[in-house]
């Protein structure tokens, strides 16, 4: 069957025909139909026979192998040997590592076989979702966890959440509530306290979803468990009145201004021209200028092989880049790069240096475009280089969620320089992006939100 499935129908049905014309289905048969179909009619010798006398029909081999092979050494199941030839066309210029220093990315064979095996699963679970009811699949998935349950090595935990967060939210969307709920059950990663609160909530179980708003808010992972569990606590405490969530409430006290309705599909680009209107220098700044100013000033930091971070010549990202442990093991060295980098003119130096130096190098948050070092540089001229230290520092404490959200605009003028972020009629506030604003104001540097009207014609 897997030999037949290489050739299209026509090739098929035109094998039959020269087998026995008399003998022939209908030319309207589906091509698994007419698979199923030829297995049952002929021999295995004879359908080969007829079908390789065009052109012969290769099994690569050895394929457990050389996947367990490229999964070793890449250490994930999602990179393979394009990248070699991607790199040798010349379409991406990676970092250059001295090979003698990188590390294996699976100190024992359990670590390898414990995070080859969920990444497997991850994928199986792609399969059957697609083919079997939510309950059968729920049945399996519980199954197999039980059967690994705190026998994982740490290495393999990552890969594990990701999954229980996967399986998680299909199961909501397949309207299994209360299966979602026992496979949230199973991490303590976001959104995972969130996803429980609504369910339990949903269930009656009003105490054990405050109880676990409590935590949210005493400890919370990122913004928008943060704001969730605030705002889950205020309906509460409000009874009947009705309670306004933080994200809109900030957005309700926000200042407006007035642009023409021709800019209705382009907001930002509206208000960037409201602004230079106005004496501003203005900029589209949003999340790719901050990432850029955080990789550039950061980039050996990022990819220093003493971390133990780095296992093969093409890697993008560190492997430990979006979990606790970048911060931790790199707290000191990011803390001594800004100590270096404590004035003004050093951190424009600095940053126009690696720019320079690096130019075109894959780096995880930096995309290389003409207009990035100027809007980079604005930022860092305008900003005190205390100030964007504190907000670096913040992106470091958790990258996997401090990348985004920052502003739409920078604008400036030679007395003030401010953020913004710039909101359509219809638009709405992310935590993630209130977050920034709380800190921003925390921390002393200008930015405000700013809703957009449309002008009357």
């Amino acid at each position: 069957e897997e030999v037949l499935d290489q050739f299209t129908k026509p090739e098929l049905l035109a094998a039959v025909t020269s087998l026995r014309p008399e003998v022939m289905p209908s030319r309207s048969i589906r091509k698994p139909d007419l698979v199923r179909w030829l297995l049952f009619a002929y021999d295995t010798r004879t359908l080969f026979g007829v079908l390789t006398r065009s052109e012969p029909v290769i099994k690569v081999g050895f394929e457990v192998e050389v996947m367990m092979m490229k999964f070793l050494f890449f250490g994930n199941r999602h990179d393979d040997v394009s990248e070699f030839i991607i790199r040798d066309l010349g379409h991406v210029r990676f970092q250059s590592f001295e090979e003698d220093k990188l590390t294996q990315k699976f100190a024992t064979r359990k670590e390898a076989e414990d995070t080859l095996m969920v990444s497997l699963t991850g994928e199986l679970f792609s399969e059957l979702r697609s083919s079997f009811p939510a309950e059968e699949v729920y049945d399996w998935f519980m199954n197999w966890q039980g059967g690994i349950a705190g026998g994982l090595s740490l290495v393999a935990e990552p890969v594990y959440r990701r999954l229980v967060l996967k399986v998680g939210a299909w199961l909501e969307r397949e309207k299994l509530s209360a299966q979602a709920l026992t496979v949230y059950q199973l991490t303590p990663q976001a959104p995972s306290r969130e996803r429980r609160a609504r369910l339990l909530q949903r269930a009656g179980a009003l105490d054990e979803a405050v109880a676990l708003c409590h935590e949210m808010v005493s400890e919370p992972q990122n913004a928008d468990e943060r704001f969730f569990g605030q705002d889950f606590l205020s309906r509460l405490s409000a009874g009947k009145k009705k309670s306004i969530r933080s994200t809109t409430s900030a957005l309700h006290n926000a200042e407006s201004i007035v642009i023409p309705a021709g800019y209705r599909h382009r907001v930002e680009a509206g208000a960037l021209d409201y602004y230079r209107d106005a004496g501003y220098q203005a900029f589209f700044s949003e999340n790719e200028t901050w990432r850029a100013l955080f990789g550039l000033v950061f980039w050996e930091a990022i990819y220093d092989t003493n971390v133990q971070a780095l296992h093969h010549p093409l890697q993008r990202v560190p492997s430990d880049f979006f979990l606790p442990d970048f911060y931790v093991k790199r707290r000191e060295m990011l803390l001594r790069r800004l100590a270096e980098l404590e004035s003004r003119e050093k951190l424009l130096a600095a940053v126009q240096e690696t720019y320079a130096s690096r130019f075109g190098v894959s780096n995880v948050l930096v995309n290389w475009y003409d207009e990035l070092l100027g809007t980079v540089l604005a930022i860092a001229d305008r900003v005190p280089p205390g100030l964007v230290a504190r907000v670096l520092m913040e992106m470091a404490s958790n990258l996997r969620e401090n990348v985004r959200g920052f502003p739409d605009l920078f604008v400036c003028n030679e007395e003030e320089y401010c953020f913004i972020e710039i909101k359509s009629p219809t638009d709405h506030l992310s935590a993630q992006q209130l977050h920034w604003q709380h800190f921003f104001a925390e921390t002393g540097i200008c930015s405000k939100i700013v809703r957009v009207k449309w002008a009357e014609a």
